[in-house]
């Protein structure tokens, strides 16, 4: 097919208005026909309220139409759009609304999240009360639901996590292409690299779409003319059902949802049907050779892996079979992309040597907002690096060892923590589990596992001595966890994300 005949959002819209785009968490039903409409009167809303090409919105929305509609709207009239962690703090959230210049505030009621959040953050942040909106309808209202005038592509600005420091915005250059322009070249890339096409999909929001794969998953979703069906939460169970409902077809997943998934019960397990999904992508952290094993021996091979980053988007993929053939994996570089691995100073480094994994694209850079020098930092060039140490085998395939900033040094020896949680995740008793690297006077560190056991398991010298007798045929004795300690939950973010370098500050601060 001719790349410039793939579909987008707003050609389908205008095609078949009366398919539908957006179930919510409600039930309710939006067609693309209505959703483009809404679309349309926010973009007039925008920009009746003075905004032009590269101000920009924030929105602190949970998963609904709210969430879309500011995506798809901001997107046609070249505006940045900010999609903020609602987790966060009032003042967590003032710094990113102050950093990002926002213009106007998009918010949404949501559970978890403290009332008064916004109005504080708003004020701490200098921003106007009049320049927030409590949904997308105020903006909407009165406007037309043609389309603006002198439409352009806006870009979505991401904050990252901010581990170390203030998180800061991933901001790309704004073109003169229309969104008809472009969607065709992203939907031809997710062929290439998902073999998602076209039609009549159907894709399950799992995530916040604050975060960046669920939110561009999302538009992806809208640009190929599938049906999203939106989850507020992570639900195992719920995630089942909804599946089984909407003969869901694709969705995008991280490995810590598929270790929940695989604790369920087996009579749970096999009460759905999930024999629709085609595709499950999923990204976001290593997954266990076994947990991914796990899962396709129960939905079959349909997990398609990617990695990269907020700033590198896709750098690498795999598909089911490929990865099959090479368990452990990450895949081989993205159309468009080339990878190196490089040494401390600079050299490439050949075939099965760890080093840092760096990635350059043709479709263009970025830059950190406001942070010149981080930007610099982060690249060699015009190669980046997303933080990672991997190996390249002889084919091209990448396998990744760890963060550079999670890697612990014992005894002169690089020791990798996502090798060691990989092994203690596959003993039965041992529902969560993260490694960390302390000071240790005679090794330089040591290694620590901080365990969440299954619910009534029982804690103790003797499940500590069976967790490192499991260790025992699975990874060298060196790597073994010199401590081993219990919590009744690991802290992760929604999207399952595990900060070791918050609970390695926490452990030290109580140990």
């Amino acid at each position: 097919m001719d790349i410039s005949e793939l579909p987008g959002f707003y050609r389908i819209a205008e095609a078949d208005p009366g398919r539908t785009a957006v179930i919510g968490a409600d039930g309710s039903v939006t067609t693309y026909g209505e959703l483009l409409g809404r679309v349309n009167q926010v973009s007039n809303g925008l920009r009746a309220r003075g905004l032009g090409k590269g101000d920009v919105v924030a929105g602190v929305l949970p998963n609904g139409i709210d969430a879309v509609i500011m995506l798809l709207a901001t997107g046609q009239i070249g505006l940045y759009y900010v999609p903020v962690n609602w987790h966060l703090t009032a003042a967590e959230i003032a710094y990113i609304l102050g950093d990002c210049d926002a213009g106007i505030i998009v918010y949404g009621e949501i559970d978890g999240m403290p009332a008064g959040t916004v109005k504080e953050a708003r004020a701490s942040a200098g921003i106007l009360e009049e320049a927030t909106f409590a949904g997308h309808a105020a903006l909407a209202e009165g406007q037309s639901p043609g389309a603006p005038e002198n439409r352009s592509n806006g870009s979505v600005m991401w904050y990252t996590s901010g581990t170390t420091g203030f998180p800061k915005g991933v901001q790309r250059s704004l073109s003169t292409s229309t969104p008809e322009d472009t969607a065709p070249l992203t939907a031809w890339f997710a062929g290439e690299v998902c073999d998602l096409r076209p039609g009549d999909g159907v894709h399950l929001v799992t995530s916040p779409i604050y975060h960046s794969s669920p939110c561009a998953h999302t538009m992806l979703a809208l640009n190929l003319g599938h049906t999203i069906v939106i989850t507020p939460r992570f639900d195992p169970v719920n995630i089942l059902e909804l599946v089984e409902k909407h003969r869901v077809t694709n969705a995008m997943m991280v490995p810590t949802m598929f270790h929940r998934m695989l604790r369920l019960p087996a009579e749970v397990k096999e009460r759905y049907d999930v024999s629709s999904l085609r595709q499950v992508i999923h990204t976001g952290a290593a997954c266990p050779v076994a947990v991914k094993k796990g899962i396709m021996e129960w939905w079959g091979p349909v997990l398609y892996e990617y990695y990269g980053s907020t700033e590198s988007t896709i750098a690498f993929y795999v598909k089911p079979h490929d990865w099959l053939a090479r368990p452990g994996t990450v895949g081989r570089p993205a159309p468009t992309f080339e990878a190196r691995i490089l040494d401390e100073s600079g050299a490439v480094l050949p075939p099965g040597e760890p080093g840092m994994v760096y990635v350059k694209s043709s479709l263009g850079s970025f830059q950190y907002r406001k942070d010149p020098g981080k930007t610099a930092a982060s690249k060699r060039g015009e190669w980046y690096a997303p933080g990672d140490i991997g190996y390249l085998d002889e084919d091209g395939y990448l396998f990744l060892c760890d963060r550079r900033t999670d890697l612990i040094i014992s005894g002169g020896v690089n020791i990798y923590p996502a090798e060691i949680e990989a092994a203690l995740l596959e003993h039965p008793i041992v529902a969560d589990v993260a490694v960390i690297g302390v000071p240790d006077e005679e090794w330089g560190h040591k290694v620590v596992a901080l365990v969440q056991p299954v619910p009534g398991a029982r804690t103790g010298p003797e499940l500590t001595a069976e967790l490192l007798a499991h260790c025992e045929p699975r990874i060298a004795r060196f790597k073994h966890p010199r401590v081993i300690e219990y919590r009744d939950e690991l802290p992760r973010t929604p999207t399952g994300k595990l900060s070791r370098h918050r609970l390695r500050e926490d452990y030290l601060r109580t140990s």
